[in-house]
């Protein structure tokens, strides 16, 4: 409950901070108050409380989740002033907006009340809207974020409805009560309804298969850092709030449920892997990258009462090369009206470090040890083997193997063709949050039981 409050106070703050011009101090002061607040969290893991009446549930599952939330975010609003340069009169704006999103995301692992859950979603997508059409000189990011924003507030309908059948069937919003009522054989219809409806409004705020119709153009047209944010924190709170819908809604999921989840997970990774396999233009090539690695997500609902410390451990490890590979990105495609791979084309010789952080964060994604893509992907076929799913595990190892091919694409423009520009300086905040990304992504991969005993 405090680290909520915290963050949306620091919000506030950075809204205040433009009104008495002290706006170059946003940035390194919000930097620190995230950090004190990350400190504050770290302390209640082991802890279990409920305030406002089940509102707010601090436990095992959420504050683990809160606490990668809060890293990412420190990452995303570091690279804030560097991206915004020419709009640094608007950092204040940028920087608080990141801050409601967090205090959305938060919210929506932390909910104990199905209406805290629509609050949070509702704080983290209108945040994202208006972060999506940010670039109001650029079509492309007006196209995206009217997109983004009629797609969204679809998919919240959705899910409206769905909250409003359980709690016609339930007769109330509280977890609790949902979870002790979804495992009785009494429930009614409506309750089922209700959870299909809910589900695919989460299916599509995660980006998954067939409800991932947006992502590539939202992802391509939104501002650079706007997409490394839908990539890396919206996704993986997205995942991290449905595992808790569905660990709550029924434990054991019928035969029905388990099949849908299959299919929507193999045609993630598939069709995610295949049209990846045929972009030019590095953003989308990551929009299908992410709807690949929603598949894979996915698979940890098939055994939602063992597997949430897996999917801390893979979305770790996801988000942190995902942070790491567009701190490169924001760096070679700026002030270029495009993010083609040409772009890219020699970078090993003008910038051997950005191109080996990429290259590592690349190699993270594909699944390729030392990094700890590798150690998720392994944990988690693991995880299904003993679940007796041998067929989606032989399904997501092809769907591994396919990936290398568009990861390598990139690598080799940046290793085996000449370079297309002059070196050019590279800002220090790149520099610094690609590096310690990707060595916090190695970090993870060498001692995972870090993360993956936080939810045993």
């Amino acid at each position: 409950m405090y680290t909520l409050i915290a963050i949306a106070v620091l919000g506030v703050l950075c809204l205040l901070a433009e009104i008495f011009n002290v706006r170059k101090a946003i940035v390194p002061v919000t930097i620190i108050g995230l950090l004190a607040i990350l400190g504050l969290t770290v302390t209640g893991l082991n802890d279990s409380a409920d305030t406002y009446n089940n509102m707010i549930v601090s436990d095992n599952f959420s504050t683990p989740f809160s606490c990668l939330f809060i890293v990412l975010t420190v990452f995303l609003i570091a690279l804030t002033p560097s991206f915004h340069e020419k709009q640094i009169h608007k950092i204040s704006d940028f920087v608080s907006i990141k801050l409601f999103l967090l205090t959305g995301a938060v919210a929506m692992v932390a909910f104990g009340n199905l209406a805290m859950f629509f609050l949070g979603i509702e704080i983290l997508s209108i945040s994202l809207y208006v972060l999506a059409a940010s670039n109001r000189l650029s079509l492309k990011s007006n196209e995206a974020g009217m997109k983004y924003f009629l797609m969204g507030a679809f998919a919240s309908g959705f899910i409206l409805f769905g909250i409003a059948l359980i709690y016609g069937a339930i007769g109330s919003f509280d977890m609790a009560v949902i979870q002790e009522a979804g495992t009785s054989a009494d429930v009614e219809d409506w309750f089922y309804i209700g959870a299909i409806l809910l589900s695919i409004g989460m299916l599509f705020k995660i980006a998954a298969v067939p409800f991932h119709f947006w992502a590539p153009d939202v992802y391509e047209g939104s501002p650079a850092l706007t997409t490394a944010l839908m990539s890396t924190l919206a996704k993986v709170v997205a995942m991290a709030a449905f595992f808790k819908l569905v660990s709550a809604m029924n434990v054991n999921l019928p035969d029905s449920s388990q099949t849908a989840l299959m299919l929507i997970s193999i045609l993630s990774m598939t069709i995610g892997n295949i049209m990846a396999l045929r972009q030019n233009n590095v953003k989308r090539m990551l929009a299908y990258s992410g709807i690949s690695h929603a598949g894979f997500m996915l698979m940890t609902l098939l055994a939602v009462s063992t597997s949430a410390g897996i999917l801390l451990y893979y979305a770790s490890a996801y988000a942190l090369a995902g942070i790491a590979a567009f701190s490169v990105l924001l760096y070679v495609t700026k002030d270029k009206d495009n993010e083609d791979i040409f772009n890219f084309n020699g970078l090993g010789k003008t910038n051997p470090l950005l191109a080996a952080v990429l290259t590592g964060a690349l190699l993270s994604m594909a699944g390729i040890p030392i990094f700890s893509g590798f150690f998720a992907k392994v944990f988690l076929f693991g995880q299904m083997l003993n679940a007796g799913h041998v067929i989606l595990v032989i399904v997501a190892v092809v769907n591994s193997i396919i990936s290398v091919g568009y990861y390598f694409k990139l690598i080799l423009a940046m290793y085996t063709k000449d370079a297309t520009e002059a070196a050019k300086p590279v800002p220090f905040v790149y520099s610094a949050v690609a590096t310690v990304a990707i060595l916090l992504n190695i970090a993870i991969g060498l001692y995972p039981s870090f993360l993956l005993d936080l939810l045993v």
